[in-house]
């Protein structure tokens, strides 16, 4: 029998990643223009390894951490995803103009 070659997408990743939420927004973190790169690619040993860099809508947040694991283990959920390297970056700073205009309905600010 042969073995089903599971194809992964940027497009699945970030669908895992619209189920993460800003502990302090209720917005998820793609609406909120927090995911700044999502990078997959083959591991050497099979299955994919996911790549994302994130930020924060604020540097000081303290909520990096418990958002980076929420992340990873989203993104380990994803079939034939066996490693995601999350990173926390602040360059460029989050404004509110990276927020999606569903973002913006979703806050009232529209």
């Amino acid at each position: 029998m042969a073995e089903q070659v599971v194809q992964v997408t940027e497009e699945q990743v970030y669908e895992e990643l619209r189920e993460c939420y800003d502990p302090e927004i209720p917005v998820n973190i793609v609406d909120l223009g927090l995911v700044y790169n999502c990078n997959v690619t083959d591991e050497p040993d099979g299955g994919k390894k996911v790549e994302v860099k994130f930020t924060l809508t604020a540097p000081g947040c303290g909520m990096g951490d418990v958002l980076r694991e929420d992340i990873k283990g989203k993104l380990l959920t994803v079939p034939d995803v066996k490693d995601a390297d999350v990173q926390v970056v602040f360059d460029p700073p989050w404004s509110l103009q990276m927020m999606s205009e569903v973002a913006k309905l979703q806050l009232g600010m529209m």
